[in-house]
């Protein structure tokens, strides 16, 4: 009786438990969903996948095509952080004919859960160049190397892909086309005419965070592109080394010779400009941060606008700011942009038309009072005497163009007499004025 009741039990979870162990659970695509890279890899891509990720819907097969040419092993580790977090799986498509996953692109393939080619397409050479001085120095390039190996065999292997290709393309810069990849098994498939990545993937199973899963198409999944934002593109370009350092040098000569020939604030403010723009390309200032910085920027650059001779390229640099700055302002977790595009639209036009107003008027001015040489002055200006000094009639103060001014005239005035200001004693600020009629 002892025996049964251990032994039946035992039974019941050999032949009845032991087979449920490393049963594949089925993951049903409802949506396609389609995301780009086609640039080297930068913040900006990893700021992409990031926003574009969150958007994606929970039963969605996630398709990247990739043409790259490798990029930052920093942001790459931060990519293959973000695959690997996701509860949907990734797909890796490397397309169109002549495409290739180069450097950090096959890195970043080799921790995608499927990885698909078109014809006429390669993958590999991932020996990282220009990782700074050491990787010149035996020691440092065998660090480097050890490091990236160990990380894409452990990924292989999670991905149950064989290792020692992916070591190759680090080791030896090896680099294989599409049928030798699908020979040596690193890849599930060659996406040539006549075979879609349905057929490539349905039914194929996969481990996603640890628990084993099986690709099920249903029949009506669709397909969805995700485009990248303005401000993504933006960043894109800035974001690129050699544009961001250039963007660097820029805003330091630019506030060089601000400092050097101080006054103008154009140079000064552009350059601010530039540099804000360079500390995000560089990770060095938050992005958010950075936005609010441009709009500050913005501001007082259309503000010095009014005051400051520049035609009109304080007024441009400043709206040039404030777009800029909108468009990065609500990075985080609820999106690259939250601001509607209408509203960031209208607002910039209302702004950039009163500063266009401003600046019109400015110039209209400028062009009257020419013959003067007189910008900003109240040359040319009516006005009425206000006050007269004590015992004199040619003394007095004036309200011209809603200022105060200290008058001289060479007849008496009376109080409330109306008067043309013919010319300004700059160095002691008083108004040369006649009396006119009233008009």
């Amino acid at each position: 009786m002892i025996r049964r009741t251990i032994l039946y039990p035992f039974l019941f979870i050999v032949f009845g438990l032991f087979p449920l162990i490393g049963m594949t659970s089925p993951y049903k695509v409802q949506e396609i969903s389609h995301l780009e890279i086609n640039s080297a890899i930068s913040p900006a891509t990893y700021d992409y996948l990031k926003f574009q990720f969150s958007n994606v819907p929970d039963g969605a097969l996630i398709l990247i095509k990739m043409n790259t040419p490798g990029g930052l092993i920093s942001t790459t580790k931060d990519i293959i952080t973000l695959i690997g977090s996701q509860n949907k799986p990734v797909v890796i498509w490397i397309t169109p004919e002549g495409a290739s996953a180069s450097s950090a692109g096959a890195i970043i393939a080799a921790s995608a859960h499927f990885i698909l080619m078109s014809a006429g397409t390669n993958l590999g050479a991932a020996t990282p160049v220009g990782l700074g001085e050491d990787i010149l120095e035996k020691d440092g390039r065998s660090k480097a190397l050890n490091d990236l190996m160990a990380m894409v065999r452990s990924l292989s292997q999670l991905r149950n892909r064989p290792a020692k290709p992916f070591e190759d393309m680090i080791e030896t810069a090896k680099s294989f086309t599409d049928q030798e990849a699908l020979n040596l098994k690193i890849i599930d498939g060659v996406l040539t005419n006549g075979k879609t990545i349905r057929e490539l993937l349905d039914q194929k199973s996969f481990s996603l965070q640890g628990k084993p899963m099986q690709l099920h198409f249903i029949p009506e999944a669709i397909s969805k592109i995700y485009e990248p934002t303005l401000g993504q593109q933006f960043l894109n370009v800035i974001a690129n080394p050699s544009t961001a350092y250039l963007l660097f040098l820029l805003g330091v000569a630019l506030l060089f010779f601000e400092l050097h020939a101080p006054g103008g604030f154009i140079a000064g403010g552009i350059g601010a400009s530039l540099l804000v723009l360079a500390a995000i390309s560089f990770q060095v200032l938050p992005v958010n941060w950075g936005a609010f910085s441009l709009l500050l920027i913005g501001v007082v650059l259309l503000v010095l606008e009014v005051y400051i001779t520049s035609y009109g390229l304080l007024g441009l640099s400043g709206i040039a700011s404030l777009v800029a700055g909108s468009l990065f302002l609500f990075h985080g977790q609820g999106g690259f942009i939250s601001i509607k595009y209408h509203i960031l639209i209208s607002t910039i036009l209302g702004i950039g038309t009163a500063a266009g107003i401003i600046i019109w008027f400015l110039i209209k001015d400028k062009k009257e009072q020419n013959t003067h040489g007189k910008f900003l002055l109240p040359v040319g200006s009516r006005g009425i005497v206000l006050t007269i000094a004590q015992g004199e009639g040619s003394n007095c103060q004036i309200k011209v163009r809603g200022e105060i001014w200290r008058g001289n005239s060479q007849f008496p005035l009376s109080i409330g007499d109306h008067i043309i200001v013919t010319e300004i004693n700059n160095q002691k600020l008083i108004a040369e004025i006649k009396k006119v009629d009233k008009e």
